[in-house]
């Protein structure tokens, strides 16, 4: 459904630091730079952060999130530990299972840098 998501940074060289090492959790190899973006590329879709083109300050979506596929509660405890030491903030309930319309999700989530709302989600069995 999606070909790419892009999130805007105030700082590139912070963002890149951030997503190189909380994708790199998941097995996603660091992020290439072209001008003023970075890009995570993988054979299910792309991930970008950017500088706004408008030479605006960057913003978070209020109501946004970003998930990320984790392949386990423990991929995703790491997910969020290495955000966390990469300058991250937590949000929301620890790390931890929800069950909802959807069955049990292990959710994992926080904020980069920027604000914007990440989500390390893992679907139980």
């Amino acid at each position: 459904m999606f070909s790419h998501i892009m999130v805007g940074t105030n700082d590139l060289d912070r963002a890149k630091g951030f997503y190189d090492t909380v994708l790199g959790t998941l097995g996603v190899p660091p992020g290439r730079v072209d001008r003023h973006r970075v890009f995570y590329m993988t054979s299910t879709g792309i991930f970008s952060v950017s500088l706004p083109i408008d030479g605006e300050p960057a913003t978070i979506g209020n109501g946004s999130t970003i998930g990320f596929a984790c392949t386990s509660s423990d991929q995703a405890d790491a997910w969020h530990a290495a955000g966390l030491a990469s300058g991250g903030t937590a949000c929301e309930d620890p790390p931890g299972v929800r069950e909802g319309p959807t069955g049990k999700l292990y959710l994992a989530y926080l904020r980069d840098p920027d604000g914007n709302k990440l989500c390390g989600l893992y679907r139980m069995p």
